[in-house]
C-alpha cells in the first residue's frame, strides 16, 4: 500500500518549489521593470514614467476617478483627483470610493493635507465625510484643511454628528486624536485665491453647470508649474482666464454622439440630456478652449458617458483633435501624470 504521507510531502514539495520558480521570476521581472522606471499605475504612454523621487519641485497629478454621473460603474471610479506635492497630498472632489482609491495608488492616507470640493454633486461630494474619517481611522493625526461652497461647514458638523458613536468608540478604545480638532472647513464665496503657502497657490473661478451654483474650478500653481481642474461646466470664460498657459488642464468632457444610446437606458431621459447640454463640455468645446487658453497638455476625464456606451480612447482623441493640437491625453483611474 503507498505511503500517503510520503506522497502528500511529495506532492507539496514540488509545489512549494513551483511557487518559489514563479516568486523568483515574479521578482525579476519587478527588478527589471523597476530599473527601467516603469510605474505600476502608469496607464497609458501618456503616465509619467520617470522616478518622482528625481525630481525636485514636481507635481504630482493622479487621476483618482475619471467617471461622469453620480450611479456607479464597472470600467471608471467616481470622480476625484489627487496632487502630491512634496510629503502633502491636495484631493479635488470626492466621489464614492476616493479613500480606497488613494490606497490603490499608493498614497498613504496619513499625507492627506487639504480637501476642494468643486461643487454640491454627488458625485464629487459623496465620500466627503467618509474619506475624513477612513483617513483618521487609518493613521492620519494633523490638521486637515477643507475648501468648497456652501454647505460645507454645516456637511462637516453634521457627518461628524452621524458618526459620533464610531468616533467616540475610536477616541476612547484607541487613544486617537479627537476627530472634531482635525478638519477646518472653509466655504468659498467668491472667486480668488484660496489658499496660499510657502508651496502653492490655489486659486478659484465659478464656472458654469446650472443649476448648482456656486460650482468652481481650481489652478494649482507650484514651482513654476501649473495644473487646472475644470470641475463640472459648459464652456466658461472665467475658466478660460484661469487655464491660461497652464501645463496641465484636466477638463470634463461629453461625447454628444454617444448620448442617444446613455439616455436610452435612464429615467426622465429629456430632463438629463437637457441638463447635460446645458452645464457640461461637449468635445469641441474642450477643444475650442484648451486651443485659447494655450494650455500645453489637456487631459480628458470625468466622461459623459463614462461607461455605457463604452468608448474607446482613440474616440475621444479624435473628437477633440480637430479643435486642439496640442497634447491629449484620455484619463484613467489612477493614471499618474508628473509636472
Amino acid at each position: 500500500m503507498p505511503n500517503l504521507n510520503h506522497s502528500r510531502r511529495k506532492i507539496l514539495r514540488n509545489s512549494l518549489q513551483m511557487s518559489l520558480g514563479l516568486l523568483g521570476a515574479n521578482l525579476s521581472l519587478a527588478s527589471l521593470a523597476q530599473s527601467s522606471g516603469a510605474r505600476p499605475n502608469s496607464a497609458s504612454p501618456s503616465a509619467t514614467t520617470t522616478p518622482v523621487s528625481s525630481q525636485t519641485g514636481a507635481m504630482r497629478l493622479i487621476l483618482l476617478g475619471t467617471a461622469g454621473g453620480p450611479t456607479p460603474k464597472k470600467n471608471r471610479a467616481a470622480p476625484a483627483q489627487l496632487i502630491m506635492i512634496g510629503e502633502e497630498a491636495y484631493v479635488i472632489d470626492c466621489g464614492n470610493g476616493v479613500a480606497q482609491q488613494i490606497v490603490k495608488a499608493g498614497i498613504k492616507l496619513s499625507t492627506l493635507r487639504h480637501v476642494f470640493l468643486t461643487h454640491q454633486h454627488s458625485d464629487h461630494n459623496a465620500d466627503y465625510g467618509n474619506l475624513l474619517l477612513l483617513a483618521w481611522a487609518a493613521d492620519l493625526s494633523h490638521r486637515v484643511d477643507t475648501y468648497g461652497p456652501a454647505p460645507l461647514r454645516k456637511m462637516t458638523r453634521l457627518f461628524q454628528e452621524l458618526n459620533a458613536e464610531d468616533i467616540r468608540i475610536r477616541e476612547q478604545d484607541e487613544g486617537r486624536v479627537p476627530f472634531s480638532t482635525l478638519v477646518h472647513p472653509h466655504e468659498i464665496v467668491r472667486a480668488g485665491v484660496v489658499l496660499q503657502n510657502d508651496t502653492v497657490t490655489v486659486r478659484a473661478a465659478e464656472v458654469v453647470h446650472p443649476p448648482v451654483q456656486p460650482s468652481f474650478a481650481y489652478r494649482f500653481d507650484h514651482a513654476g508649474k501649473s495644473i487646472v481642474i475644470s470641475g463640472d461646466t459648459t464652456f466658461s470664460e472665467r475658466l478660460l482666464e484661469l487655464a491660461q498657459d497652464a501645463d496641465v488642464l484636466v477638463h470634463e468632457v461629453m461625447h454628444l454622439p454617444s448620448l442617444e444610446k446613455l439616455l436610452g437606458t435612464e429615467p426622465n431621459a429629456l430632463r438629463l440630456k437637457e441638463h447635460l447640454l446645458a452645464s457640461h463640455s461637449s468635445c469641441e468645446q474642450v477643444g475650442r478652449l484648451a486651443t485659447r487658453a494655450k494650455v500645453k497638455k489637456l487631459v480628458l476625464s470625468h466622461f459623459v458617458p463614462g461607461g455605457y456606451p463604452y468608448l474607446e480612447d482613440q474616440i475621444w482623441i479624435d473628437a477633440v483633435r480637430p479643435f486642439f493640437d496640442g497634447e491629449i491625453v484620455v484619463g484613467s483611474d489612477l493614471m499618474e501624470i508628473l509636472v
